[in-house]
């Protein structure tokens, strides 16, 4: 029996271990904020030391009030015995004077900047054993003496930075891991019988005090006396109350009507609006029954507890009611997040019990932190709402997960939004299961926390999808598209606003506000390249600078393109290369503009992109050729748009030119990407270059007896009536010489525009077929006689005699 129970004992203590490192796992997994020392900006460095930096004032800086307050947040780090709330305000102080030190660091930056220009111009400073000019040196010694002077408060600035996010880090070190003591610690199970009578008797208590104080305010005659007095009051509040209440929903629905018989394409936009007036009617109506009870004055000291916190709680649950309506509405053109028509009630049902659920559990730790439960018996009373949440969870994870489906084409990939919301359904399906596991284990303040951040996630992510199909609504609307129509401005709002849910979530799953204004400071701080710190900032306005710029150019172009250029004499061709190479040009510069005005100093990055160019070289020799080569096109010019080439191949009009490759569109309508470099370094036909004077030869065959003289002077006759031959050099008729069929002959003709040259070549077919049908002239085609040697072989018998045309006799 010993070894039996101890076996159980062991058994038991294994599983709370595996579950404590699930726990721990599943937290550490996705850490609050990651809390990493920041690099400085590096300091100046000189020749000469720099007076110490606790004599040197930094500007914009209390020096004193900082080693005062910086000694006190030391000894409070040290002794780590300090309430959360001192830390927090020490922090944020601590925090204050690390932005004034990164502000200081840039102190002097001209003057610095100036000094070692001017020490540069003196030369290299002298080595050991050797002498210099006396009056250079002593020009040196004062230009470093000048230079630590300038970067003393740049040093004090940056000892003063490091010491200050030491600080915040340690803070924010010793509250993380007072939070996780808290969330991590082992407590009573829930399923311990032992705990079951306290917990039922400490429930009963709260009940009985709360109904008596109730009775005791009734009672008195002071109490009866001010509600008779304020009776006229009360009723109004309540009236009020019960009207928003009972009538604001169809108030909504009348004004959502009246709306949309006036604009009809904007009826899902009054829907939403509509739906968010219903919100506020309803809470409204909340308040003013809160106010009623209050002024009733009947509710003892928890019932006024709970009270204070019913407009809040109110408000959560109406939320979440407005917000499982717009993702599961009955409303096909309405509904978000597709659902089959029996699934979306229970949605909606089941998302309204989560809402409550956690009313619940506020109110029950409210009364059990007010009466002082036991931590046994708090556990004992949260265990079943944290049950029937987790069930209830459960479900509406697996609804989400199994019956969404978002209507795509066959074959084609399920949309990014049906992958998140499957994703997320089955994390809280997940947690869901495992949450009831740790809190029957004693973990109940992980699995509390793991059961609410999961719903309050799902509402997040629904949140963000109302808001989306709400935005998309407002710019259709204005821009006239259709429900299916989509366009930049809609995604770009899609990803602002799921980029904004961003530090909600954080919030959700135990992010402190103080770590998201440090993210947002280091964010801030920017990073040190070189002896220059790159900040948002400067990144804002390197955009700022290149979109004005690049702008200009392109305004630039198009007044080139057409205004300028096509007064002047210069071809298509000429006119395209001018105006693409001012668009290089302008676009190089502006890039060059807005990287300088950001401050950064170019000349600290030419041994990086030094190196850079020789691997990128390497990599990047194909795409470098085909871009000099498209500039080698864009000035020698030896084809242009709109020119007949031929080419590896491939025959049609050149329609772009690009610095990487040239656009052919052929005969049949099909574009031809070639690489520039193709054209530089092969063999290209040029059909129209500087003119579009071509030659066409049309070849023909007549019957042999036919009279040679009679058919050239027909086919020289054709020739020279037709519109697009050229009198000059005269067309000419060639006989080529005796074919095994037919007599050859060729019409060969100087044409004005070559582009015709199908056309033309046509047209003197047909008028060759005419004159020689008049003439009386045959136009053979290939004829063969086939004679067999042993006809007999074919027959399977004897062969009978036959007469050829020759009157020879054969075998057949």
């Amino acid at each position: 029996m010993t070894l039996s129970l101890r076996a159980k004992i062991s058994i038991v203590d294994v599983v709370r271990l595996w579950c404590t490192a699930f726990v721990a796992f599943m937290l550490y997994a996705a850490p609050l904020v990651a809390q990493t020392d920041t690099p400085t900006a590096p300091s100046e460095t000189a020749d000469a030391p720099s007076p110490p930096a606790a004599s040197v004032s930094i500007p914009g800086t209390d020096i004193k009030a900082w080693e005062r307050l910086a000694q006190r947040a030391e000894d409070v780090v040290y002794s780590a015995s300090a309430s959360d709330t001192v830390y927090e305000t020490l922090r944020a102080q601590v925090a204050t004077f690390r932005r004034q030190f990164l502000d200081a660091q840039s102190v002097n930056a001209a003057r610095i900047a100036t000094l070692r220009a001017q020490l540069a111009a003196l030369g290299p400073t002298p080595a050991a054993g050797e002498t210099e000019n006396p009056e250079v040196a002593q020009r040196r010694a004062a230009l470093n003496a000048q230079l630590a002077e300038a970067q003393a408060p740049v040093r004090a600035a940056d000892e003063a930075y490091i010491r200050a996010n030491g600080l915040v880090s340690e803070i924010d070190g010793i509250i993380r891991e007072r939070q996780a003591n808290l969330l991590f610690r082992h407590g009573p199970s829930p399923l311990d019988p032992v705990n079951w009578a306290p917990a039922w008797r400490a429930v009963q208590g709260t009940l009985a005090r709360l109904g008596r104080e109730t009775g005791q305010e009734l009672s008195l005659a002071s109490r009866q006396r001010a509600l008779i007095t304020r009776g006229p009051a009360i009723a109004l509040w309540s009236i009020v109350g019960l009207v928003l209440l009972l009538r604001g929903r169809s108030w909504g629905q009348r004004m959502v009507a009246w709306l949309s018989a006036r604009a009809p394409r904007s009826g899902s936009v009054w829907a939403t609006i509509a739906s968010l007036v219903q919100i506020v009617l309803a809470i409204a109506g909340i308040i003013a029954l809160t106010v009623a009870l209050q002024l009733s004055g009947i509710l003892g000291l928890r019932g006024t507890l709970i009270l204070k916190e019913v407009p809040n709680w109110a408000a959560l649950v109406v939320s979440v009611l407005w917000l499982s309506d717009r993702l599961f509405a009955d409303d096909t053109g309405q509904r978000i997040l597709p659902l089959p028509i029996p699934y979306r009630r229970e949605a909606r049902l089941y998302a309204a019990l989560l809402a409550v659920l956690w009313v619940l559990r506020a109110a029950g730790e409210k009364l059990a932190e007010f009466d002082g439960y036991s931590e046994a018996a708090r556990s004992v009373v949260l265990f079943p709402l944290i049950f029937l949440g987790a069930l209830i969870l459960f479900r509406l994870g697996r609804i989400l997960t199994t019956r969404v489906r978002f209507d795509v084409p066959e074959g084609a990939a399920p949309p990014m939004r049906s992958r998140f919301v499957r994703l997320l359904s089955t994390a809280a399906t997940w947690i869901a299961v495992f949450s009831p596991i740790f809190a029957a284990l004693g973990y109940g303040a992980a699995a509390n926390a793991m059961l609410i951040n999961a719903a309050a996630t799902l509402a997040l992510a629904g949140l963000v999808l109302v808001l989306q199909r709400f935005c998309s609504d407002v710019v259709r609307l204005f821009l006239g598209a259709g429900e299916d129509d989509e366009n930049l401005i809609m995604v770009l709002i899609d990803f602002a606003l799921t980029f904004a849910a961003i530090p909600p979530l954080a919030l959700i799953w135990g992010a402190r506000v103080t770590d998201l204004t440090e993210v947002w400071t280091r964010l801030g701080e920017g990073f040190a390249l070189g002896d220059t710190r790159i900040q948002p900032a400067d990144f804002f306005v390197f955009v700022l600078v290149f979109g004005v710029l690049y702008s200009a150019t392109r305004l630039l172009q198009g007044a080139l393109r057409n205004s300028v250029l096509p007064k002047t004499s210069i071809d298509q061709g000429g006119q395209t290369a001018i105006v693409s190479g001012v668009g290089y040009i302008g676009v190089f510069l502006a890039a060059l503009l807005g990287l300088s005005s950001t401050g950064l100093d170019l000349t600290s990055l030419a041994f990086v992109a030094g190196a850079l160019s020789v691997g990128i070289g390497f990599g990047l020799q194909n795409i470098l050729s085909n871009f000099v080569s498209g500039i080698i096109l864009l000035i020698e010019r030896p084809i242009a748009e709109g020119d007949w080439i031929e080419v590896g191949g491939n025959m049609g009009y050149v329609r772009d030119i690009s610095v990487r490759s040239t656009r052919i569109q052929t005969f049949d309508r099909s574009d031809v990407i070639v690489p520039n470099a193709d054209l530089i370094s092969g063999t290209v036909t040029n059909y129209t270059r500087g003119n579009t004077i071509g030659r066409v030869i049309v070849p023909v065959g007549v019957a042999y007896g036919t009279d040679t003289r009679k058919v050239e002077g027909i086919l020289m006759n054709i020739a020279r009536q037709h519109d697009m031959v050229l009198m000059n050099p005269a067309p000419s008729v060639v006989f080529q010489g005796f074919g095994a069929d037919s007599m050859d002959f060729e019409i060969r003709a100087i044409l004005r525009n070559v582009n015709y040259v199908l056309s033309v070549k046509s047209e003197m077919n047909h008028q060759i077929a005419e004159a020689f049908a008049q003439e009386g002239i045959e136009i053979p085609f290939a004829q063969r006689d086939i004679w067999l040697r042993n006809p007999e072989t074919l027959t399977g018998g004897a062969a009978q005699p036959n007469t050829d045309p020759n009157g020879e006799e054969t075998q057949t």
